[in-house]
């Protein structure tokens, strides 16, 4: 038996009665076994984390990630998504090794643990998938993770990235047999279709099949840019969210990043079908594609999470700075009271584990939850003075306020070290990799 226990810290459950309260939070062999109170160890094997002067929460959950495109940071700015795509992440991606896809996956793993990311949902690129999973597995952070698939015979795309539909579904199917419930169930699988173009119409009916029989996620991108859902109508003769509808892959365990454009008949798809919208707003602002209207798609009973999306496009993974524009994005549009702190704190946790079909385990620090938790230091003078824990933690911490973080009830990250990865060789190694990558472009 095992135990870790953060002491001391002012506690923000985010459970469904948005308690605040004082004391410890204490997790047992994976399994938070207490909240609040002066918590007595139940045997010797116990750890011990200082957390006066924090604000204990639930892990960050970001629900749409790219960790294979963090060696582009910096090399596709000032474009907009299909140029962005075509002209600088789909060449990088096919040029990747699986030494490289290693090199930046360890590198975002250890910015998003380090800043109080705890669980991701992650879309890999079409090859080396297994370094991925491999990376997730080192470093202890909770993810579901799978390949790029992309199937469409588009000249657009590089050798490097093409592949066949049926190498394309049995690649899946194999990781999905390796890694889903990998690490005592803290690594997942998900099919992940790129998105419409780049995929055939077999493909995507043969995932909304394969994903329920097997009871797994779905993960795609949709309706993010006017460009693209102009050449889907072309293709379909209907709007993104109508043609995934009719080739089976909307549900309660599909997510879809972005969302931004969408029609009355597609808002309603969301809604019925239980799908979520995954929302990445610095990555919508950067690549101009627009504001998705999140308080009016809650509004509507559309399940919401956020994510950073990818390196390329934001050109950070710190989930607090996408909560923050979650919180502040909407206001102008919708009014002042659109989407207060506490909803959007539950967007990026709760959200975030529901999208990740794992809503009942993780997103609040209630007794029988996972133990992904983390102490945010709040003593910063730019937090100063915290009268409103949830309003400092929304509007007013950083990544680099965290000070711990645990998952599963490990502790990875202590005193803002990161224990699992060494950082200085992960960012050498991503630096070299990065340059031989693009010497080759």
């Amino acid at each position: 038996m095992s135990e870790l226990i953060f002491r001391g810290g002012t506690i923000v459950t985010v459970d469904d009665g948005r308690r605040v309260v004082a004391g410890d939070v204490a997790v047992r062999d994976g399994v938070i076994v207490a909240v609040g109170g002066t918590y007595t160890p139940a045997g010797h094997d116990y750890q011990i984390v200082d957390a006066s002067g924090c604000v204990v929460m639930p892990g960050l959950v970001q629900a749409h990630v790219h960790t294979c495109q963090t060696l582009a940071r910096g090399k596709a700015d000032d474009r907009e998504l299909l140029d962005w795509l075509h002209q600088v992440v789909w060449p990088y991606e096919g040029a990747l090794d699986a030494a490289a896809l290693t090199a930046a996956a360890e590198l975002a793993m250890a910015e998003l643990l380090l800043g109080g990311t705890t669980a991701i949902l992650d879309m890999a690129t079409v090859h080396h998938t297994e370094a991925v999973f491999a990376a997730a597995e080192r470093s202890g952070i909770r993810a579901t993770i799978g390949k790029a698939m992309m199937d469409a015979p588009d000249p657009a795309i590089p050798p490097g990235l093409r592949e066949s539909t049926a190498a394309s579904l049995a690649e899946s199917d194999a990781l999905a047999d390796r890694w889903h419930g990998a690490a005592d169930g803290r690594l997942r699988y998900a099919y992940a279709p790129r998105f419409v173009l780049s995929c055939t119409d077999e493909l995507l009916a043969e995932v909304g099949r394969r994903a329920a029989a097997r009871g797994v996620g779905i993960h795609t991108h949709a309706s993010e840019n006017k460009g693209e859902i102009a050449a889907v109508a072309a293709r379909f003769g209907k709007r993104n969210l109508a043609a995934l509808a009719d080739l089976g892959v909307l549900g309660p365990r599909t997510g879809i990043a972005h969302c931004i454009h969408l029609d009355e008949h597609e808002i309603e798809l969301l809604a019925t079908t239980g799908t979520h919208v995954l929302h990445c707003p610095s990555s919508n602002l950067k690549l101009a594609s627009g504001v998705a209207a999140i308080p009016e798609l809650i509004d509507r009973g559309v399940a919401v999470a956020i994510g950073a999306d990818g390196a390329p496009c934001n050109n950070n993974l710190d989930g607090f700075l996408e909560l923050r524009l979650t919180a502040l994005l909407h206001k102008p549009r919708v009014g002042p009271k659109a989407m207060p702190a506490a909803q959007a704190l539950a967007v990026a946790t709760r959200g975030g584990a529901a999208a990740l079909g794992l809503g009942d385990q993780l997103g609040a620090l209630e007794v029988g939850r996972r133990g992904d938790v983390i102490a945010v230091d709040v003593t910063g003078p730019h937090l100063a003075p915290v009268t409103n824990p949830l309003s400092a933690l929304v509007y007013a911490a950083r990544a680099s306020d965290v000070r711990h973080v645990a998952v599963d009830g490990r502790l990875v990250v202590r005193d803002r070290e990161l224990l699992t990865l060494d950082v200085a060789a992960v960012t050498r190694a991503a630096a070299t990799h990065a340059h031989r990558v693009f010497a080759q472009l």
